[in-house]
Protein backbone atom coordinates (compact mmCIF):
# COMPACT_ATOMS: atom_id res chain seq x y z
CA UNK A 1 0.00 0.00 0.00
CA UNK A 2 1.28 3.46 -0.90
CA UNK A 3 1.73 5.81 2.04
CA UNK A 4 2.08 9.48 1.13
CA UNK A 5 2.14 10.80 4.68
CA UNK A 6 5.11 13.20 4.97
CA UNK A 7 7.97 12.07 7.18
CA UNK A 8 9.30 14.29 9.98
CA UNK A 9 11.79 16.16 7.79
CA UNK A 10 9.14 16.80 5.16
CA UNK A 11 6.75 18.06 7.84
CA UNK A 12 9.42 20.48 9.04
CA UNK A 13 9.93 21.70 5.47
CA UNK A 14 6.18 22.15 4.93
CA UNK A 15 5.87 24.12 8.16
CA UNK A 16 8.82 26.34 7.29
CA UNK A 17 7.52 27.05 3.80
CA UNK A 18 4.01 27.82 5.02
CA UNK A 19 5.40 30.27 7.58
CA UNK A 20 7.45 31.92 4.85
CA UNK A 21 4.46 32.00 2.51
CA UNK A 22 2.21 33.53 5.16
CA UNK A 23 4.67 35.98 6.68
CA UNK A 24 6.62 37.08 3.61
CA UNK A 25 4.94 36.16 0.32
CA UNK A 26 1.37 37.00 1.31
CA UNK A 27 2.53 40.39 2.61
CA UNK A 28 3.93 41.59 -0.71
CA UNK A 29 2.28 39.56 -3.48
CA UNK A 30 -0.44 42.07 -4.38
CA UNK A 31 1.96 45.01 -4.70
CA UNK A 32 4.36 42.75 -6.60
CA UNK A 33 1.58 41.83 -9.02
CA UNK A 34 0.57 45.45 -9.59
CA UNK A 35 4.11 46.82 -9.91
CA UNK A 36 5.72 43.81 -11.58
CA UNK A 37 8.56 43.82 -9.04
CA UNK A 38 9.21 41.48 -6.11
CA UNK A 39 11.27 42.75 -3.15
CA UNK A 40 14.72 41.22 -3.50
CA UNK A 41 14.85 40.16 0.13
CA UNK A 42 11.66 38.09 -0.24
CA UNK A 43 13.06 36.06 -3.13
CA UNK A 44 16.41 35.73 -1.37
CA UNK A 45 14.72 34.43 1.78
CA UNK A 46 12.91 31.82 -0.30
CA UNK A 47 16.16 30.73 -1.93
CA UNK A 48 17.93 30.50 1.43
CA UNK A 49 15.43 27.89 2.59
CA UNK A 50 17.64 25.55 0.57
CA UNK A 51 15.06 23.39 -1.17
CA UNK A 52 17.22 23.01 -4.30
CA UNK A 53 20.62 22.43 -2.61
CA UNK A 54 19.01 19.76 -0.45
CA UNK A 55 18.38 17.65 -3.55
CA UNK A 56 21.82 18.00 -5.16
CA UNK A 57 24.58 15.39 -4.73
CA UNK A 58 27.01 15.87 -1.85
CA UNK A 59 30.07 15.76 -4.10
CA UNK A 60 28.87 18.99 -5.72
CA UNK A 61 28.11 20.81 -2.48
CA UNK A 62 24.51 19.68 -1.96
CA UNK A 63 22.98 17.48 0.71
CA UNK A 64 22.33 14.47 -1.52
CA UNK A 65 18.71 13.84 -0.55
CA UNK A 66 16.89 14.35 -3.83
CA UNK A 67 13.17 13.55 -3.78
CA UNK A 68 10.54 14.61 -6.28
CA UNK A 69 7.90 14.09 -3.58
CA UNK A 70 9.67 16.55 -1.29
CA UNK A 71 9.94 18.92 -4.23
CA UNK A 72 6.20 18.92 -4.91
CA UNK A 73 5.46 19.49 -1.22
CA UNK A 74 7.64 22.59 -1.39
CA UNK A 75 6.17 23.76 -4.71
CA UNK A 76 2.60 23.52 -3.43
CA UNK A 77 3.38 25.60 -0.37
CA UNK A 78 5.25 28.26 -2.32
CA UNK A 79 2.49 28.55 -4.94
CA UNK A 80 -0.08 28.81 -2.15
CA UNK A 81 1.80 31.92 -1.05
CA UNK A 82 2.05 33.37 -4.56
CA UNK A 83 2.63 31.76 -7.93
CA UNK A 84 4.84 34.47 -9.45
CA UNK A 85 7.14 34.62 -6.43
CA UNK A 86 7.25 30.81 -6.32
CA UNK A 87 8.34 30.67 -9.96
CA UNK A 88 11.01 33.30 -9.29
CA UNK A 89 12.48 31.17 -6.51
CA UNK A 90 12.33 28.03 -8.65
CA UNK A 91 13.94 29.42 -11.83
CA UNK A 92 17.41 28.01 -10.94
CA UNK A 93 15.82 24.54 -10.83
CA UNK A 94 15.26 24.82 -14.58
CA UNK A 95 18.99 24.42 -15.13
CA UNK A 96 20.22 22.60 -12.02
CA UNK A 97 17.86 19.63 -12.17
CA UNK A 98 18.31 18.81 -15.88
CA UNK A 99 22.06 19.00 -15.34
CA UNK A 100 21.77 16.68 -12.32
CA UNK A 101 19.47 14.26 -14.15
CA UNK A 102 21.18 14.18 -17.54
CA UNK A 103 24.42 16.16 -17.56
CA UNK A 104 27.88 14.76 -18.16
CA UNK A 105 30.27 14.53 -15.23
CA UNK A 106 32.10 17.59 -16.51
CA UNK A 107 28.85 19.57 -16.76
CA UNK A 108 27.81 18.54 -13.26
CA UNK A 109 31.21 19.45 -11.78
CA UNK A 110 31.17 22.82 -13.51
CA UNK A 111 27.59 23.91 -12.86
CA UNK A 112 26.05 22.19 -9.83
CA UNK A 113 28.32 23.82 -7.20
CA UNK A 114 26.96 27.18 -8.37
CA UNK A 115 23.53 26.24 -7.03
CA UNK A 116 24.64 25.54 -3.47
CA UNK A 117 25.75 29.02 -2.39
CA UNK A 118 23.90 31.96 -0.87
CA UNK A 119 23.64 33.86 -4.16
CA UNK A 120 20.91 32.92 -6.62
CA UNK A 121 22.65 31.76 -9.82
CA UNK A 122 21.66 33.89 -12.86
CA UNK A 123 20.51 31.02 -15.07
CA UNK A 124 17.27 30.14 -16.80
CA UNK A 125 15.82 27.83 -19.46
CA UNK A 126 13.98 28.36 -22.74
CA UNK A 127 11.46 25.74 -23.87
CA UNK A 128 8.19 27.32 -25.03
CA UNK A 129 7.82 28.66 -28.57
CA UNK A 130 5.39 31.24 -30.02
CA UNK A 131 3.36 28.84 -32.14
CA UNK A 132 -0.36 28.03 -32.16
CA UNK A 133 0.00 24.35 -31.28
CA UNK A 134 3.14 24.08 -29.17
CA UNK A 135 4.52 20.56 -28.84
CA UNK A 136 7.68 20.17 -26.73
CA UNK A 137 8.54 17.04 -28.67
CA UNK A 138 8.31 18.84 -32.03
CA UNK A 139 10.26 22.05 -31.55
CA UNK A 140 10.75 24.59 -34.31
CA UNK A 141 14.04 25.77 -32.81
CA UNK A 142 16.84 23.74 -34.39
CA UNK A 143 20.34 22.65 -33.37
CA UNK A 144 22.67 21.62 -36.20
CA UNK A 145 26.11 20.10 -35.66
CA UNK A 146 28.89 22.00 -37.41
CA UNK A 147 32.26 20.43 -36.66
CA UNK A 148 33.08 21.09 -33.00
CA UNK A 149 30.08 23.40 -32.58
CA UNK A 150 26.32 23.51 -32.67
CA UNK A 151 24.38 26.26 -34.41
CA UNK A 152 21.04 27.22 -32.85
CA UNK A 153 18.23 28.98 -34.70
CA UNK A 154 14.72 29.76 -33.53
CA UNK A 155 12.50 31.84 -31.26
CA UNK A 156 11.54 31.17 -27.66
CA UNK A 157 8.95 32.87 -25.52
CA UNK A 158 8.01 33.05 -21.83
CA UNK A 159 11.65 32.68 -20.79
CA UNK A 160 11.78 33.66 -17.08
CA UNK A 161 14.35 36.22 -15.92
CA UNK A 162 16.10 36.12 -19.30
CA UNK A 163 17.14 39.76 -18.99
CA UNK A 164 19.45 38.99 -16.05
CA UNK A 165 20.53 35.47 -16.99
CA UNK A 166 24.14 34.70 -17.78
CA UNK A 167 23.41 31.17 -18.99
CA UNK A 168 20.32 29.84 -20.77
CA UNK A 169 19.46 26.17 -21.22
CA UNK A 170 17.92 26.16 -24.69
CA UNK A 171 15.78 23.25 -25.85
CA UNK A 172 16.01 22.61 -29.58
CA UNK A 173 15.32 19.90 -32.14
CA UNK A 174 18.35 17.93 -33.31
CA UNK A 175 17.42 15.48 -36.05
CA UNK A 176 13.85 15.43 -34.76
CA UNK A 177 14.77 14.80 -31.09
CA UNK A 178 14.36 17.42 -28.38
CA UNK A 179 17.75 18.11 -26.83
CA UNK A 180 19.14 20.82 -24.55
CA UNK A 181 22.07 23.18 -25.05
CA UNK A 182 23.86 25.48 -22.61
CA UNK A 183 24.11 28.88 -24.26
CA UNK A 184 25.87 31.83 -22.57
CA UNK A 185 23.56 34.84 -22.75
CA UNK A 186 26.29 36.99 -24.27
CA UNK A 187 26.76 34.67 -27.26
CA UNK A 188 26.55 36.39 -30.62
CA UNK A 189 23.16 35.95 -32.25
CA UNK A 190 21.26 35.48 -28.98
CA UNK A 191 18.93 38.43 -28.47
CA UNK A 192 16.52 39.27 -25.68
CA UNK A 193 13.73 40.76 -27.78
CA UNK A 194 10.99 41.98 -25.46
CA UNK A 195 9.25 41.45 -22.17
CA UNK A 196 6.13 39.33 -22.50
CA UNK A 197 2.78 40.84 -21.52
CA UNK A 198 0.97 38.00 -19.81
CA UNK A 199 -2.51 37.72 -18.34
CA UNK A 200 -1.12 36.75 -14.93
CA UNK A 201 2.12 36.19 -12.99
CA UNK A 202 3.03 39.85 -13.62
CA UNK A 203 5.71 39.70 -10.92
CA UNK A 204 7.66 37.13 -12.95
CA UNK A 205 9.43 38.90 -15.82
CA UNK A 206 9.45 36.64 -18.88
CA UNK A 207 10.89 37.40 -22.28
CA UNK A 208 10.88 36.39 -25.91
CA UNK A 209 14.36 35.58 -27.21
CA UNK A 210 15.73 35.05 -30.70
CA UNK A 211 18.52 32.67 -31.64
CA UNK A 212 19.98 33.58 -35.02
CA UNK A 213 22.99 31.44 -35.86
CA UNK A 214 24.01 31.09 -32.22
CA UNK A 215 27.23 29.07 -32.21
CA UNK A 216 28.18 27.13 -29.08
CA UNK A 217 30.80 24.41 -28.42
CA UNK A 218 29.61 20.84 -28.92
CA UNK A 219 30.43 20.06 -25.28
CA UNK A 220 27.62 22.46 -24.30
CA UNK A 221 25.07 19.90 -25.41
CA UNK A 222 23.51 18.58 -22.21
CA UNK A 223 24.43 14.94 -21.72
CA UNK A 224 27.25 15.05 -24.28
CA UNK A 225 26.99 13.11 -27.53
CA UNK A 226 24.31 10.80 -26.11
CA UNK A 227 22.10 13.74 -25.22
CA UNK A 228 19.15 13.64 -22.85
CA UNK A 229 15.98 11.69 -22.25
CA UNK A 230 13.74 14.72 -22.72
CA UNK A 231 10.68 12.81 -21.57
CA UNK A 232 12.20 12.37 -18.12
CA UNK A 233 12.94 16.08 -17.81
CA UNK A 234 9.46 16.99 -19.03
CA UNK A 235 7.94 14.66 -16.44
CA UNK A 236 9.81 16.45 -13.64
CA UNK A 237 8.55 19.77 -14.98
CA UNK A 238 4.97 18.54 -15.16
CA UNK A 239 4.88 17.35 -11.56
CA UNK A 240 6.29 20.73 -10.46
CA UNK A 241 3.61 22.60 -12.38
CA UNK A 242 0.97 20.20 -11.08
CA UNK A 243 2.06 20.87 -7.50
CA UNK A 244 2.01 24.63 -8.10
CA UNK A 245 -1.49 24.32 -9.52
CA UNK A 246 -2.58 22.50 -6.37
CA UNK A 247 -1.19 25.38 -4.32
CA UNK A 248 -3.18 27.94 -6.30
CA UNK A 249 -6.36 25.85 -6.16
CA UNK A 250 -5.95 25.33 -2.44
CA UNK A 251 -5.49 29.08 -1.90
CA UNK A 252 -8.69 29.81 -3.79
CA UNK A 253 -10.69 27.16 -1.99
CA UNK A 254 -9.53 28.18 1.48
CA UNK A 255 -10.20 31.87 0.87
CA UNK A 256 -13.70 31.18 -0.52
CA UNK A 257 -14.48 28.86 2.39
CA UNK A 258 -13.56 31.46 5.00
CA UNK A 259 -15.39 34.18 3.11
CA UNK A 260 -18.55 32.04 2.94
CA UNK A 261 -18.39 31.49 6.72
CA UNK A 262 -18.20 35.21 7.42
CA UNK A 263 -20.43 36.67 4.70
CA UNK A 264 -23.95 37.01 6.14
CA UNK A 265 -27.04 37.36 3.99
CA UNK A 266 -30.67 36.97 5.04
CA UNK A 267 -29.57 36.48 8.63
CA UNK A 268 -27.08 33.64 8.20
CA UNK A 269 -23.65 32.93 6.66
CA UNK A 270 -23.86 32.06 2.98
CA UNK A 271 -21.91 28.86 3.78
CA UNK A 272 -25.19 27.56 5.25
CA UNK A 273 -26.80 27.76 1.83
CA UNK A 274 -26.88 24.35 0.23
CA UNK A 275 -25.67 25.59 -3.16
CA UNK A 276 -22.59 27.23 -1.61
CA UNK A 277 -21.89 24.31 0.73
CA UNK A 278 -22.01 21.82 -2.14
CA UNK A 279 -19.76 24.03 -4.25
CA UNK A 280 -17.19 24.22 -1.45
CA UNK A 281 -17.37 20.46 -0.91
CA UNK A 282 -16.68 19.85 -4.61
CA UNK A 283 -13.78 22.30 -4.51
CA UNK A 284 -12.25 20.50 -1.52
CA UNK A 285 -12.63 17.15 -3.25
CA UNK A 286 -11.01 18.46 -6.41
CA UNK A 287 -8.01 19.88 -4.53
CA UNK A 288 -7.44 16.56 -2.76
CA UNK A 289 -7.79 14.65 -6.04
CA UNK A 290 -5.25 16.90 -7.75
CA UNK A 291 -2.79 16.61 -4.88
CA UNK A 292 -2.92 12.81 -4.84
CA UNK A 293 -2.38 12.63 -8.59
CA UNK A 294 0.68 14.88 -8.26
CA UNK A 295 2.05 12.86 -5.35
CA UNK A 296 1.62 9.57 -7.21
CA UNK A 297 3.47 10.87 -10.26
CA UNK A 298 6.28 12.27 -8.09
CA UNK A 299 6.54 9.00 -6.17
CA UNK A 300 6.91 7.06 -9.44
CA UNK A 301 9.74 9.38 -10.46
CA UNK A 302 11.47 8.74 -7.13
CA UNK A 303 11.17 5.00 -7.75
CA UNK A 304 12.90 5.37 -11.09
CA UNK A 305 9.82 4.24 -12.97
CA UNK A 306 8.48 5.59 -16.24
CA UNK A 307 5.84 8.09 -15.15
CA UNK A 308 5.09 9.54 -18.58
CA UNK A 309 1.50 8.36 -18.68
CA UNK A 310 0.82 9.40 -15.08
CA UNK A 311 2.35 12.85 -15.47
CA UNK A 312 0.51 13.51 -18.73
CA UNK A 313 -2.87 12.44 -17.32
CA UNK A 314 -2.21 14.31 -14.08
CA UNK A 315 -1.22 17.51 -15.87
CA UNK A 316 -4.34 17.57 -18.02
CA UNK A 317 -6.63 16.88 -15.08
CA UNK A 318 -4.95 19.30 -12.67
CA UNK A 319 -4.94 22.10 -15.27
CA UNK A 320 -8.73 21.77 -15.41
CA UNK A 321 -9.13 21.49 -11.64
CA UNK A 322 -7.16 24.62 -10.77
CA UNK A 323 -9.12 26.67 -13.31
CA UNK A 324 -12.48 25.36 -12.10
CA UNK A 325 -11.67 25.83 -8.41
CA UNK A 326 -10.37 29.36 -8.95
CA UNK A 327 -13.45 30.22 -11.01
CA UNK A 328 -15.79 28.93 -8.31
CA UNK A 329 -13.88 30.95 -5.70
CA UNK A 330 -14.64 34.08 -7.72
CA UNK A 331 -18.27 32.97 -8.00
CA UNK A 332 -18.64 32.48 -4.25
CA UNK A 333 -17.39 36.00 -3.59
CA UNK A 334 -19.96 37.35 -6.04
CA UNK A 335 -19.24 40.89 -7.18
CA UNK A 336 -16.31 41.15 -4.80
CA UNK A 337 -14.60 38.33 -6.64
CA UNK A 338 -14.16 40.57 -9.67
CA UNK A 339 -12.54 43.39 -7.67
CA UNK A 340 -8.74 43.55 -7.72
CA UNK A 341 -8.59 44.22 -3.99
CA UNK A 342 -9.56 40.59 -3.45
CA UNK A 343 -7.03 37.87 -4.37
CA UNK A 344 -9.37 35.45 -6.10
CA UNK A 345 -9.32 37.35 -9.40
CA UNK A 346 -5.53 37.04 -9.45
CA UNK A 347 -5.68 33.33 -8.71
CA UNK A 348 -8.16 32.88 -11.57
CA UNK A 349 -5.87 34.72 -14.00
CA UNK A 350 -2.88 32.67 -12.85
CA UNK A 351 -4.86 29.43 -12.98
CA UNK A 352 -5.73 30.05 -16.61
CA UNK A 353 -2.06 30.00 -17.51
CA UNK A 354 -1.19 26.50 -16.33
CA UNK A 355 -2.15 24.98 -19.67
CA UNK A 356 0.67 26.99 -21.28
CA UNK A 357 3.26 27.20 -18.47
CA UNK A 358 5.52 24.48 -19.94
CA UNK A 359 9.08 24.86 -18.71
CA UNK A 360 8.46 27.41 -15.94
CA UNK A 361 9.03 25.09 -12.96
CA UNK A 362 10.82 21.86 -12.11
CA UNK A 363 11.33 19.64 -9.08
Amino acid sequence: MLDFRPDEEQKMLIDAIMRYAEERMRQVYRDAEEEGVIPTDVVQAGWEMGVLPTGLPEEYGGFGEYSAVTGVLAAEGLAWGDLAIAFNIMVPNLVALPVMLAGTEAQKADLLPQFTGEAIPPMTAALTEPVIRFNPYRLKTTAVRDGDNYILNGTKTVVPLADTAELILVYASEDGRTQAFLAPAETAGLTIDRKDKLMGIHALPTFTITLAGVRIPAENKLGGDEGIDFGLILNHSRVALGAAAVGVARAGYEYAREYAKQRVQFGEPIAHRQSIAFMLANMATDVDEARLMVWEAAWLLDQGQDATRETAVMKQRVDNIVLNVADRAVQILGGYGYIREYPVELWLRNARGFASFDGLAMV
